[in-house]
C-alpha cells in the first residue's frame, strides 16, 4: 500500500458509509495504515474500538482521540454524501468536518513521525454519535487495566468557529436530564372546588426555577443554566382540569454545579407536593488547566502555522473528551471550522484539512 498525503487520506475516509455504529472497515484501514503500532482492539455491542500505540522513548504519553462514524445523511444533498467532491478548494461528504478531517490529520501525522519523546497512541471508536456506551468509556477502562491511559490527549473535534484556529476546547459542560411530574385531582372546569389543577400547582414554582442560573459561571463557564424543555399536560379539551403535569428539563452544567445541586434545587421547590422526580446526569463537566502543556503546546503550534491567537472555550454540547477528563487525562479538541456538521452538504476545506495536518505534526515535533 502507498503511503497516502493528507488530502488523498482524508478522500479515502470519507468514502467509508461508516454510519453509527459501523466502521465501514476504517478500523481495519487503520491497524494497516499505522502497521508498526500495536493495535488492541476492544470491540463490544456492535461496536468497533480501536487504539493503536507505540512506545518512541521514556517520556509522556500523548494520545489523538477520535470518532470514525457519522450520522446518516438525510436529504437536501447536492451530491452523494460518501462520494466526497472536491469544488472550489471546499471537500463536500458526511463526516468532511465532523470528524474525518480531523481523523486525517492526525494520522498522516503521526505515520510521518520518526522521534519522539514518549510514547504516541490513538484512540478511535465507531460510537460517538450514537449512545457512547461502547466506545470510547470502555477503552479507557480497558487502558487503566493495561496501565496505559494517556497523560494528554488532543481530541480532533471540530472547534474553530470563524477561521481556522480561532478555537480550541479546554473542557465541556456536563449534561443533565431531568422528569418532574406533579398530581393534583382531574375535574370538570365548570367546578374547579371539586378539582386539584395541577397547573396551578406547577403555576408558583415556575418563576422560581424557568431560565434560573444555578451558578454564576466564571471566565470559561457559561453559567449552569436550569432550562425547562417541555410541560404538558390534560386532555387536550377545554372543559377538564389536569391531575397532571408532566415538566422536562436540561442543565448544562459547570464544574461550579454538580448533579447534587441540581437535585437539591428540584426537591427544595417542590417541597410539599405530590410529585414524582426521575433524573439521570447523562455526562459530567470537565476542565483542563490552561497552563497544561498540552494547552501550551497546542497554541504555540497554530501560532507558528497560523499566526492567530487562539480562544480557550468551553462552549458546545458533549463530546468524547468527556471521558478522557474522568480518568485525569489533561485533553484539549482542536479541529477545523464547525459551521455545517451534521448538515446537508457538509464540507471543509482542502487549506483547513493541510492545515490542521501541519499543527498536528508541529505538537508532536515540540511536545
Amino acid at each position: 500500500m502507498r503511503e497516502l498525503d493528507v488530502i488523498d487520506l482524508f478522500l479515502k475516509l470519507l468514502s467509508a458509509k461508516s454510519i453509527t455504529p459501523d466502521d465501514g472497515g476504517l478500523m481495519d484501514f487503520i491497524e494497516e495504515y499505522l502497521s508498526d503500532f500495536e493495535a488492541i482492539r476492544v470491540d463490544r455491542g456492535g461496536v468497533k474500538n480501536l487504539f493503536l500505540t507505540k512506545k518512541f522513548g521514556d517520556g509522556e504519553h500523548l494520545c489523538f482521540g477520535g470518532h470514525v462514524d457519522v450520522v446518516p445523511p438525510g436529504d437536501g444533498w447536492e451530491s452523494d454524501p460518501f462520494t466526497p467532491k472536491i469544488e472550489d478548494g471546499k471537500i463536500y461528504a458526511r463526516g468532511a468536518q465532523d470528524m474525518k478531517s480531523g481523523l486525517a490529520a492526525f494520522l498522516c501525522a503521526i505515520k510521518e513521525t520518526k522521534e519522539f519523546n514518549g510514547r504516541l497512541s490513538i484512540l478511535l471508536t465507531s460510537d460517538e454519535e450514537g449512545d457512547a456506551i461502547y466506545g470510547t468509556k470502555i477503552v479507557l477502562e480497558e487502558l487503566k487495566k493495561q496501565n496505559l491511559l494517556p497523560d494528554y490527549a488532543i481530541v480532533a473535534e471540530p472547534t474553530c468557529e470563524i477561521i481556522f484556529g480561532d478555537a480550541i476546547k479546554i473542557g465541556r459542560r456536563g449534561s443533565n436530564n431531568g422528569v418532574v411530574r406533579v398530581f393534583g385531582k382531574q375535574g370538570h372546569a365548570a367546578y374547579p372546588a371539586k378539582a386539584i389543577n395541577a397547573v396551578n400547582l406547577i403555576a408558583p414554582i415556575l418563576p422560581k426555577i424557568a431560565g434560573v442560573n444555578l451558578d454564576s459561571g466564571d471566565e470559561f463557564f457559561e453559567p449552569s443554566q436550569f432550562v425547562i424543555t417541555d410541560i404538558r399536560g390534560g386532555l387536550e379539551v377545554t372543559n377538564v382540569t389536569p391531575g397532571e403535569v408532566k415538566l422536562m428539563f436540561n442543565v448544562r452544567n459547570s464544574t461550579a454545579t454538580t448533579p447534587k445541586d441540581i437535585e437539591d434545587f428540584v426537591n427544595s421547590n417542590f417541597e410539599g407536593l405530590n410529585y414524582e422526580f426521575e433524573f439521570k446526569p447523562s455526562s459530567k463537566p470537565f476542565m483542563t488547566n490552561p497552563n497544561s502543556k498540552v494547552v501550551k503546546k497546542l497554541t504555540q503550534a497554530i501560532k507558528d502555522e497560523c499566526n492567530i491567537d487562539t480562544k480557550l472555550s468551553t462552549a458546545g454540547g458533549t463530546s468524547d473528551a468527556r471521558f478522557f477528563g474522568e480518568y485525569g487525562v489533561e485533553t484539549v479538541e482542536f479541529g477545523v471550522i464547525n459551521d455545517t456538521i451534521h448538515a446537508p452538504n457538509e464540507r471543509t476545506t482542502v487549506d483547513e484539512v493541510e492545515s490542521l495536518y501541519r499543527v498536528f505534526k508541529r505538537v508532536i515535533k515540540e511536545f
